[in-house]
């Protein structure tokens, strides 16, 4: 599965790097509504939630799905407008005008994509005009709460009164924690961009997306393929916003990597900076692979001895009541899974568990996922 991106043709100046203010303030407000997703920011999210007035932190939850659990694309509203050309605004308040310009048949439905997700790719009609489509947002919110469903009422009846209220919670949301936050990183973003951009020019777009995320590739169809746990496809060629995509760095959002591929709005990619500490995740299908493999109940069995110690062929028949042939082709899989590790003593093979990698299983399924 993955998101694909088309970019046949598409020269290497409409390819844009560049920090967006309002997209690490969405970061920061999933990571303040969604922390178990963020471990890294445990101290910055617990000291920031303890010093939020009531009132903005009730507000704040009144328009959470704008960035919990999804991520709404209005927090990337430059990639809709043309004249942009792909480029976030230098400050907040500058890419709060350009949220501004955004229609509000437009604005609606990127601010409830949360309940229009079948159409997301294909750009279906906005629920402000669309009754089923109203019906539909109304319903999802509901479930989500009754000040979720009130909100989204308010904003399929009155859009201007609404948009005004997202823009001054943002205003207060910068005025709270946010100038601290964003005066902190932005360098940090900068730099990062530039080191992408500079990639690119000097070793090409495929050793950029490397440097990007191991997510990342360069197909032979002229795409970039995200590995995502969702299909979709999207075009950097559309015209009428401007042919180019726009690759925003985020520290706030690791490890989400998202991809906006909207119908009718410029792709993007917000990759999270790398964490030296941290590893990096494998891919999704080999998440799915060792999973698979430890699934089954006889493997299972079997990673239970060879996490105590290195077993040859012979001595895992004997503990565990299988065939020789039974033996080998279960170990081939976890192999082929990258769990077990073989090294030979004598005449014997011994295997064994790989006990880091089994312990990130965990983890790496929470990345994958979460990606």
């Amino acid at each position: 599965m993955s998101v694909d991106i088309d970019i046949t043709g598409l020269p290497a100046e409409r390819i844009v790097f560049s920090p967006s203010p309002l997209a690490e303030l969405g970061n920061a407000l999933h990571a303040l509504a969604a922390p178990g997703h963020h471990p890294g920011l445990h101290g910055w999210t617990a000291a920031t939630a303890a010093g939020l007035k009531p009132d903005l932190a009730d507000r704040l939850y009144e328009a959470h799905f704008l960035w919990s659990p999804g991520f709404s694309d209005i927090l990337m509203a430059f990639a809709a407008v043309p004249d942009r050309q792909g480029q976030p605004g230098a400050t907040l308040a500058e890419e709060l005008d350009i949220l501004d310009q955004l229609d509000d048949e437009r604005f609606v439905a990127s601010a409830l994509e949360f309940s229009c997700s079948a159409t997301y790719n294909s750009g279906g009609p906005s629920p402000l005009i669309d009754p089923p489509g109203r019906e539909r947002a109304l319903q999802t919110a509901a479930a989500r709460g009754p000040r979720q469903e009130d909100f989204t009422r308010r904003l399929l009846t009155d859009p201007p009164a609404i948009r005004a209220w997202i823009r001054r919670l943002l205003e207060d949301c910068e005025q709270a924690f946010f100038a601290d936050t964003w005066q902190r990183l932005r360098v940090q973003l900068a730099a990062d961009a530039r080191h992408k951009a500079d990639l690119l020019r000097h070793k090409g777009l495929a050793e950029a997306l490397a440097a990007i995320s191991p997510a990342l590739s360069l197909t032979g169809e002229g795409r970039i393929s995200a590995d995502k746990l969702t299909d979709g496809l999207a075009t950097a060629l559309d015209p009428a916003v401007g042919a180019g995509i726009t690759f925003v760095p985020t520290t706030m959002g690791w490890p989400h990597l998202l991809v906006l591929h909207a119908a009718g709005w410029r792709p993007v990619v917000h990759y999270p900076v790398d964490e030296p500490d941290l590893p990096r995740p494998p891919s999704v299908q080999i998440v799915r692979q060792r999973l698979e493999a430890l699934a089954h109940p006889r493997r299972m069995e079997l990673a239970r001895f060879l996490a105590r110690g290195a077993y040859s062929t012979v001595e895992l028949v004997e503990v565990v009541g299988m065939s020789a042939p039974e033996v080998s082709r279960h170990l081939s899989t976890m192999k082929k899974a990258g769990l077990v590790t073989t090294r030979r003593r004598g005449r014997y093979v011994l295997h064994q568990l790989d006990l880091t990698v089994a312990a990130r299983l965990g983890s790496d399924f929470l990345a994958g996922i979460l990606r």
